[in-house]
């Protein structure tokens, strides 16, 4: 399990990003797309930390709050 966030992109669509993978960012021209095409960018991505015989960075205890500032 990963946490993601998705951020509606200036030119339209979504930036998806997975915060405990830094580096790992994708995107989708919709939530849906967004959201399928992060997991496919995390598999991808811990697929070449285990190829590379490097440790997968565990996923953080984390708490997504909006504020208004």
């Amino acid at each position: 399990m990963r946490l993601i966030i998705l951020t509606p992109a200036e030119e339209g669509g979504f930036i998806a990003e997975c915060p405990s993978l830094p580096g790992c960012i994708s995107q989708g021209e919709t939530r849906e797309e967004a959201v399928e095409n992060i997991k496919e960018a995390i598999r991808g991505f811990i697929a070449a930390l285990e190829q590379d015989a490097l440790p997968v960075p565990p996923e953080v205890d984390s708490e997504v709050l909006n504020v208004a500032v």
